[in-house]
C-alpha cells in the first residue's frame, strides 16, 4: 500500500483551475520528481502534499487514512518534512539552534543535552561538522543552508520529506551531494517527493511525474 496517495484532485485559485483530477502514489524508499512547465502546478502540488493547503476537489490519503481525518498540525510537525526553496530558516539562529528549535515544534521528547545531541548527529549526517553547526546560519553558503534545512525536516523523524527546488541556487557538485543525500535517506526508507525545473535532478530519482499545464499541450 502506498504511504501517501492523491484521488482525484483539483484545485482552483477563484475561477482559475491549475490542478485537475490528479491521481498520484507515492511509496516509501523511493525518490519521486514532479515535474512541468512554470504553471503547471508543482508548488502547489507540493503545497497539498504537506497539508499547507487544501484541494478544492478529491482527497488525500496518508497510510490509506483521508488526512481530514488527521489533526492537520500533527500531520504536518510529525509525518511530513518540509524543505523550501528559500530554506525559512531562521537566520539569527545557529545551524544547530534551527534543528533544535524544529524539535522543540514538533515536541520531540528529550533533554535539552539529549536534543543538541541529536542535532549536531543529523547535522553530521548531512555533511556539516561540530564548527559549522554553531555558526549563524548567514555565515553558512548556500549549499550549507540547504543541508540545514533537510536536517531541520530529519529532526522529528517524518516519513516523508518534501522539497521545492531544493538545488536551484547551487553549483552542479554542491547539487550532486544534495541529492546523494535525498538518495541515501529513500535507502534508509524514506518517502521522499522533491519539485524541480532540473533535468538531472529528475534522472536521478526512482519515479518522474509529470505535470501539464490545464489548457496547454
Amino acid at each position: 500500500m502506498a504511504l501517501l496517495s492523491l484521488r482525484n484532485i483539483d484545485f482552483s485559485y477563484g475561477k482559475t483551475p491549475v490542478l485537475k483530477g490528479v491521481t498520484l502514489d507515492f511509496e516509501e524508499g523511493k525518490t519521486y520528481c514532479i515535474v512541468g512547465k512554470s504553471g503547471a502546478g508543482k508548488t502547489t502540488l507540493l503545497s497539498i502534499l504537506s497539508g499547507l493547503a487544501s484541494p478544492t476537489g478529491g482527497e488525500i490519503l496518508y497510510n490509506g487514512e483521508d488526512i481530514k481525518s488527521i489533526n492537520k498540525y500533527e500531520y504536518r510537525s510529525k509525518y511530513i518534512g518540509v524543505i523550501f526553496q528559500s530554506f525559512n530558516l531562521i537566520t539569527k539562529f545557529t545551524a544547530l539552534e534551527n534543528v533544535v528549535l524544529s524539535m522543540d515544534i514538533a515536541s520531540v521528547k528529550g533533554s535539552v543535552r539529549d536534543k543538541k545531541n541529536k542535532a549536531l548527529e543529523l547535522l553530521k549526517s548531512v555533511g556539516l561538522d561540530e564548527d559549522e553547526a554553531n555558526r549563524r546560519v548567514l555565515k553558512l553558503s548556500g549549499g550549507q543552508q540547504q543541508r540545514v534545512a533537510i536536517a531541520r525536516a530529519l529532526s522529528y523523524d517524518a516519513q516523508i520529506i518534501l522539497a521545492d527546488e531544493p538545488t536551484g541556487n547551487l553549483d552542479e557538485e554542491t547539487q550532486k551531494e544534495i541529492m546523494d543525500i535525498f538518495k541515501e535517506l529513500s535507502k534508509q526508507g524514506k518517502c521522499v517527493i522533491l519539485v524541480s525545473h532540473s533535468k538531472s535532478v529528475a534522472e536521478s530519482c526512482d519515479v518522474r511525474f509529470e505535470l501539464t499545464r490545464l489548457g496547454k499541450r
